[in-house]
């Protein structure tokens, strides 16, 4: 399948609560747009949803105003679809979303001159009287961005024209993992308050928000009112193709996840980017064994010269983690990475 047709299965769908786990690079930000677009087809090019994905946080870019030392540094707002609703926020409304990330900085919205224009650009600043513009750093920014949304997403004033679903894509790339239980947190918040009205997808390549919010909702203290109404899916990609596959298990287990996706790649096509996964099981196992090291995990399994082993890993799966290389092993190191997964069978016995 391609992600026109993943969307359409994911349209189909009669739950109202979707939970979409998938690597990073398999297509969960383009199978939004796709979303996107099969939605506003079915309504006459209107949307009818409202989206948080890499898109969204492109919407906002860092004026440095170098040329003035960084005098008016600024968080500039691109015009949007969602503009128009800008004028519904206020600062409060954000302040109040970011309090459980225990911020250190505030901050004011510039508004364009014609309110229905939105708000042109947000000025961070620690000294409340004199108000002095800062830059926040990426991991702030991108609480930030989140925190905006989450308080758009409470504006009424589009009910009735996108108020079918929330799509809510990767909400979590940049935070740590204390943040990422205050991320699952808002999540469920806006499950809560809206798993009875409209459809809300989540899409992530964190196992930990994903494994929160499947356990929370399906086995979780109020999971007796979400677990019927509660879908999750793995996406998976097959070379060029993905597929929506249903996840039928109680648990979810990330280096099970792991091993059943590199062994079936084993089976039939071994590329370049599997590395990368490889290098993500045996961090999974040297963290599980109190060790941060691969080089590690590779002495408990037995193989020789583990530090030359894994700077071999590292040249072959840090090319660029986030872009899916599609170029075939050759086979000395086809033959290192079925050694490898095979020692790691021979040691653990995963069942998977």
């Amino acid at each position: 399948m391609d992600v026109v047709d993943i969307a359409k299965q994911l349209h189909g769908v009669q739950e109202n609560i979707i939970l979409v786990y998938a690597f990073n690079t398999t297509g969960k930000t383009r199978l939004s747009v796709a979303y996107k677009d099969l939605t506003k087809q079915l309504n006459d090019g209107n949307h009818t949803g409202v989206y948080y994905n890499a898109y969204s946080e492109d919407l906002f870019i860092w004026e440095n105003d170098e040329y003035h030392d960084n005098e008016n540094i600024c968080l500039n707002i691109i015009d949007s679809s969602l503009s128009r609703f800008h004028s519904f926020l206020d600062v409060k409304d954000v302040e109040d979303k970011l309090t459980m990330y225990f911020p250190k900085y505030k901050f004011d919205f510039n508004r364009y001159d014609n309110p229905e224009k939105g708000i042109t650009s947000v000025t961070f600043f620690i000294d409340e009287q004199t108000k002095k513009p800062i830059k926040i750093s990426r991991g702030e920014e991108r609480i930030f961005v989140w925190c905006f949304f989450l308080a758009l997403f409470e504006v009424d004033a589009w009910s009735g024209s996108q108020d079918a679903h929330l799509y809510i894509d990767d909400p979590v790339s940049s935070l740590d993992e204390h943040n990422i239980f205050v991320t699952a947190g808002t999540i469920l918040d806006l499950i809560e308050t809206h798993y009875l009205k409209k459809r809300i997808i989540i899409t992530t390549h964190h196992i930990g928000l994903f494994s929160i919010l499947f356990n929370k909702l399906k086995k979780g203290e109020k999971s007796d009112k979400y677990k019927n109404l509660t879908k999750p899916y793995l996406l998976k990609r097959d070379v060029d193709k993905i597929a929506l596959v249903r996840f039928e298990k109680d648990v979810f287990l990330f280096h099970l996840h792991l091993m059943q996706t590199l062994d079936a790649a084993i089976k039939t096509e071994l590329f370049a980017y599997h590395f990368v996964l490889l290098r993500q099981l045996l961090e999974n196992i040297a963290s599980f064994l109190g060790a941060g090291r691969v080089s590690f995990a590779l002495e408990q399994i037995n193989v020789e010269d583990a530090e030359r082993t894994q700077e071999t890993i590292n040249t072959l799966s840090h090319k660029n983690i986030y872009t899916t290389e599609y170029n075939k092993l050759n086979e000395e190191d086809e033959n290192l990475f079925k050694d490898i997964f095979k020692k790691i069978q021979e040691k653990y016995h995963f069942i998977y």
